[in-house]
């Protein structure tokens, strides 16, 4: 369910069959509205607004909402690429943060998302708003266990990481220029057992004061930026 002018638009860009479009007439005589308009197929069906709003998962939608019918999500889509990057979703439930994480991998690079056993569905519309149309155009697989991407990526012998708090390896020490998953846990359960067994590095982000620890999205935000900047920046001088 995509709620809003924004992700509507991102749907129809990235080319996703829209099955149902439904805004209310105020929406539809604004310029946002007129534009969007003409980009469907079909005229939308017109809504009340108080229905609009009991139908929307947001408090205050923005005049417009559609079913789509989103892209499958078997590992199959995910392209084994040399030195990239694959976020790990560890059971994350809330919607919210999913979204997030999805954002920030599109914005620094990632290759895809992929989302353990127990994470929440990548198309609840929380996701999807807070994504802000990344988890239409990034590549994603859902509700696949750590064992099973491993041997998808095991021609690439990738970096299994994981983030802590404190004793691990500094993020500013580590080589980039390799292929990685980022493994994020959710924030109270924290990393599966599964993929802690995978995993062989543990990245830390030094913290100044006495925070114990960032939020795991605000965190891996940091970590995926500085692989792009340092990536970027290009080889150390010798």
């Amino acid at each position: 369910m995509l709620e809003g002018p924004h992700l509507v638009n991102e749907a129809l860009s990235e080319g996703l069959p829209l099955e149902a479009v439904l805004a209310v007439p105020d929406f539809l005589s604004s310029p946002t509205g007129a534009g969007l308009a003409e980009r469907l197929d079909r005229p939308p069906l017109w809504i009340d607004p108080r229905l609009l709003v009991e139908l929307c998962d947001s408090d205050s939608p923005r005049g417009i909402l559609a079913i789509a019918e989103l892209p499958p999500s078997g590992l199959d889509r995910i392209e084994i690429q040399r030195n990239g990057l694959y976020v790990f979703a560890d059971g994350i439930q809330d919607p919210g943060n999913l979204g997030a994480l999805a954002r920030v991998a599109e914005a620094a690079g990632a290759n895809a998302l992929i989302t353990g056993p127990g994470s929440c569905f990548v198309g609840h519309p929380r996701a999807l708003r807070a994504s802000a149309g990344s988890l239409l155009r990034l590549p994603y697989a859902s509700g696949v266990s750590p064992k099973d991407l491993h041997l998808h990526l095991e021609a690439l012998s990738p970096t299994w990481a994981t983030l802590a708090p404190r004793e691990g390896t500094s993020l500013y020490q580590l080589s980039w220029r390799e292929t990685w998953v980022l493994v994020v846990g959710a924030e109270g359960p924290g990393v599966s057992r599964e993929a802690l067994e995978l995993a062989n590095l543990s990245v830390t982000i030094p913290m100044s004061g006495r925070v114990e620890s960032l939020n795991a999205t605000v965190s891996a935000a940091i970590v995926l930026f500085e692989r792009s900047r340092s990536l970027q920046a290009g080889p150390e001088p010798e």
